[in-house]
C-alpha cells in the first residue's frame, strides 16, 4: 500500500494529523494538497484496507459485482502518510498529541474524521447469524448469506435497511422487514411522504413488519414483543448511526448529546488546532437556524474543501451547505436536498402512486428542501433554488410538467 508505515511518530515538524480514513479523512488530505499545504500530512485508519468509499458496500460490493471500493488515489504521490489499523484511543490537547496502541502521535494540527458506527440491536451482540452493515468486512461476511439465499430478517426501515432489502431481493433473499415505528423512515420523513415507501417493500416482495418492536434476537430467529416469532437465516441490523468519538471522552472536545463533536461555522473544535468533518461532526446553519449533524457522504465531499483552507492558509471559510443525500433502492433512484424540519408548506409535484414524484417543502414560501423520486432534474434545479433562497409559487411548482427552475417569483 503506496505511503503506509506503521512506526511511531517521527521527529521533527508533525504537520497535519487526520483521524479517520473514510471519505472526510480522505478528501480532507487530498484538498490540503490542491490547497497548496506542503508540510506533512498524516492519514491514521482503523482498518487495515486501503481507505475505501463506503455507498458501494450496500450495492456493487455486496452483490459481489465489485472486490472493493479503494480510492483511485496515489497517496505517495501526494505525499501523504498512511497508518493503517492503528486505533486511536485518546487525546492530550495540552502536548498535541494522540494515544495510539503503537505509542504516541504528535501533531501540529489535528483533523477528526472518524465518521460514525453502527447502533448495535440490545442483546444481539454476539449472537451467531447478527450482521451490520458499515464497513467493507461486514459486506464480505454478507455476501455469501445472499449467494446462498438465507431467509433474511432485517431490523430497521430506515435508508440502509431498504438498500440492503434491495441487494438481498435482488440476489433471491426471502426478505422481512421489523420496523419499530408504524412507517418506513419515521425518523427522517413525515408520515404522508414515507407511505408510499411502504408499498416499495411489497412490490419488490419483501415482507414489511411496522409497529414491530424486537424482544430478543436468537441464532435462527427474531422474537417480536407481540409475541409473534420471525424464522432468520440470517438477521441484518440497520436502525442507525452515532458520531465515532467515544475515544474523545476526557479530552475537552465539547460533544454534543448526540455525540457529535460541537464544530463551529468553520468547523473548528472547542479545542485550539483541532478541526472536525464529516458524519462526527454537528455545525451551526444560518441557512437553517439550527445545528446539524449530517450522516451522509455529500458532507464528508464537502466539509475538508473548508478545513483545508483553515489549514493551508488561515483563512476561516464559513461551512454552511445545502445537506444533500441519494439512496438507490426498489429501482428507484431517490434524492434530497435541504432541511425540512421548520418548514410550513409541504407540496407535492406528481402521483405518489406513479414511478417518479416529488415532494417540495416550503418556509414562508421559500424552497427550503425537496425529495425527487426518480426525477434527477427536480432535484438538480431544485437544489439550485434552494441555495439561492428563492421564494416560489407554490400553485405551478405543484404542477409537474412545469420545471421547479420556473417557479421562481420575481422580486
Amino acid at each position: 500500500m503506496s505511503g503506509q508505515t506503521r512506526g511511531t511518530a517521527a521527529d521533527g515538524p508533525h504537520g497535519v494529523v487526520i483521524v479517520g480514513a473514510g471519505m472526510a479523512g480522505v478528501q480532507t488530505a487530498v484538498a490540503l494538497r490542491e490547497q497548496g499545504f506542503a508540510g506533512p500530512v498524516t492519514l491514521i485508519g482503523a482498518e487495515p484496507h486501503q481507505p475505501y468509499d463506503r455507498p458501494p458496500l450496500s450495492k456493487a460490493v455486496l452483490l459481489g459485482k465489485a472486490e472493493d471500493s479503494a480510492f483511485d488515489i496515489d497517496f505517495e504521490a501526494l505525499d501523504v502518510t498512511l497508518r493503517l489499523g492503528l486505533d486511536v484511543t485518546g487525546l492530550r490537547a495540552d502536548a498535541h498529541e494522540l494515544d495510539t496502541l503503537q505509542g504516541p502521535v504528535r501533531y501540529d494540527a489535528l483533523v477528526l474524521a472518524t465518521g460514525a458506527e453502527p447502533v448495535a440491536l440490545p442483546g444481539s451482540e454476539g449472537v451467531p447469524g447478527v450482521h451490520l452493515l458499515r464497513t467493507v468486512d461486514d459486506a464480505a461476511r454478507l455476501r455469501p448469506v445472499l449467494e446462498r439465499q438465507h431467509d433474511i430478517v432485517v431490523v430497521g426501515a430506515g435508508w440502509i435497511g431498504a438498500e440492503f432489502t434491495t441487494a438481498a431481493r435482488a440476489a433471491g433473499c426471502a426478505v422481512t422487514v421489523v420496523e419499530a415505528a408504524d412507517r418506513p423512515l419515521a425518523g427522517t420523513m413525515p408520515a404522508e411522504v414515507a407511505a408510499p415507501m411502504a408499498g416499495w417493500y411489497a412490490e419488490s416482495g419483501a415482507v414489511l413488519l411496522t409497529g414491530a418492536r424486537v424482544a430478543r434476537v436468537e441464532q435462527d430467529a427474531v422474537h417480536l414483543a407481540d409475541g409473534r416469532t420471525v424464522p432468520a437465516g440470517a438477521v441484518v441490523v440497520g436502525i442507525g448511526a452515532r458520531p465515532a468519538t467515544g475515544w474523545l471522552a476526557g479530552s475537552g472536545i465539547a460533544l454534543g448529546a448526540d455525540g457529535s463533536v460541537t464544530a463551529d461555522a468553520s468547523l473548528r473544535t472547542s479545542l485550539p488546532d483541532v478541526h472536525a468533518v464529516g458524519d462526527c461532526a454537528s455545525f451551526p446553519s444560518a441557512r437553517y437556524g439550527e445545528r446539524l449533524l449530517v450522516h451522509h457522504w455529500d458532507n464528508a465531499l464537502q466539509g475538508p474543501g473548508a478545513v483545508a483552507a483553515a489549514l493551508a492558509d488561515g483563512v476561516a471559510r464559513t461551512y454552511d451547505p445545502v445537506p444533500y443525500f441519494w439512496s438507490e433502492q426498489f429501482g428507484r433512484f431517490v434524492q434530497y436536498a435541504g432541511h425540512h424540519a421548520a418548514a410550513d408548506t409541504l407540496l407535492w409535484r406528481g402521483d405518489p402512486a406513479d414511478p417518479s414524484w416529488t415532494v417540495c417543502w416550503l418556509r414562508q414560501g421559500v424552497l427550503v428542501a425537496l425529495l425527487a423520486v426518480s426525477r434527477p432534474r427536480d432535484l438538480a434545479q431544485g437544489r439550485r433554488l434552494i441555495e439561492a433562497g428563492a421564494r416560489i409559487d407554490p400553485a405551478r411548482a405543484a404542477d409537474s410538467s412545469v420545471p421547479l427552475k420556473s417557479t421562481v417569483l420575481q422580486g
